[in-house]
């Protein structure tokens, strides 16, 4: 009953993550790509790259595997050197979205409490470098995932499926690579925007009362601008930093527990504890695709107008073509 009830968890949850994520993802990229937001340079430039990253997630990693791999087992996506490309971009796809989300908030960091480096370091230029440099790294940090699986089975000559190469996991560069790859992925990034946040929101924090002793206990202080605006950016950081950990706080646990040879082994002992464990974890990280967008509709004004705009311009357009016809 276990196992069935978890297959049907999975037969719903996929493609209803893929048919909203996609969208929404997509709406992100274009509103913040415009540059209509109020956001600098800089901003708009790690929230694309996020969105995109997310993005690719939710192709490759729900759609190709989850959701067509598995349901059409010998089809062209189940060819091995298919599989093995994907199971790699599945990887480097989520190293993407996680350290994009660090080099973000890193960038916040430094414009509220480095001051004497911001003008140096957010700009334009330095943020499409540093995505650059993760993408780069990434693509490469991730080449001996393609060692890491081997064919499944073998029918008239074809090769079918991908499984762990055990010969590779066993060896001692094989669980080198596990545990660092399970740093690198989720450990780091995690303990390093805990970080940057809690001293972002501690500076803020500090600076509040400041201007608080400054202003004095009149009225006039519920009718300061900055003083709200530093209140929104604290909730902003508290729900990307707190939706990011607890999304992928099952997957960081079930990463050290179960080690690499069992999160990508779907089809298994639906009963183990550590594949329930895994496609929970997986199920809540992927989750976090979604969130993006939905914190910056329910927290940006200039978000949601420009949403507004883009949802509505295909209706606009459509009424004038055929008010135009009716014309003719």
């Amino acid at each position: 009953m276990g196992q069935l009830t978890m297959l049907l968890i999975k037969e719903i949850y996929y493609p209803i993550l893929a048919a909203v994520a996609v969208p929404a993802n997509l709406m992100a990229m274009v509103i913040l790509s415009r540059g209509n937001c109020g956001l600098s340079k800089c901003i708009s430039v790690y929230m694309v790259a996020m969105a995109t990253a997310d993005l690719l997630v939710v192709i490759i990693n729900v759609m190709a595997y989850h959701i067509f791999s598995y349901h059409f087992p010998f089809s062209f996506l189940y060819h091995t050197p298919v599989c093995k490309f994907i199971l790699y971009m599945a990887a480097v796809n989520l190293n993407l979205s996680v350290w994009f989300t660090v080099s973000f908030t890193f960038d916040r960091f430094i414009v509220i409490c480095c001051q004497k480096f911001k003008a140096k370091y957010c700009t334009g230029r330095t943020s499409v470098r540093v995505i650059t440099t993760f993408m780069v790294l990434i693509f490469f940090k991730n080449i001996p995932l393609l060692f890491a699986f081997e064919t499944e089975q073998i029918i008239n000559n074809v090769q079918w499926g991908c499984r762990t190469n055990v010969a590779f996991a066993s060896s001692a560069p094989g669980a080198a690579f596990v545990w660092f790859h399970s740093a690198w992925g989720v450990w780091i990034p995690c303990t390093l925007i805990a970080l940057f946040n809690s001293l972002t929101i501690r500076r803020i924090i500090v600076a509040s009362r400041a201007r608080k002793g400054l202003r004095g206990h009149s009225s006039e202080n519920q009718n300061d601008p900055q003083m709200e605006n530093r209140r929104k950016s604290i909730i902003l950081l508290f729900t990307i930093s707190g939706g990011f950990t607890l999304l992928w706080l099952t997957t960081a646990v079930s990463l050290v527990t179960t080690r690499l040879a069992n999160i990508n082994y779907y089809r298994g002992d639906r009963t183990d504890p550590g594949y329930i464990a895994t496609e929970i974890g997986t199920m809540l990280k992927f989750l976090s695709c979604l969130q993006n967008p939905c914190i910056y509709a329910a927290t940006q004004r200039k978000f949601r107008e420009e949403l507004k705009k883009v949802v509505k311009s295909p209706w606009t357009l459509i009424l004038r073509l055929v008010r135009k016809w009716k014309y003719i």
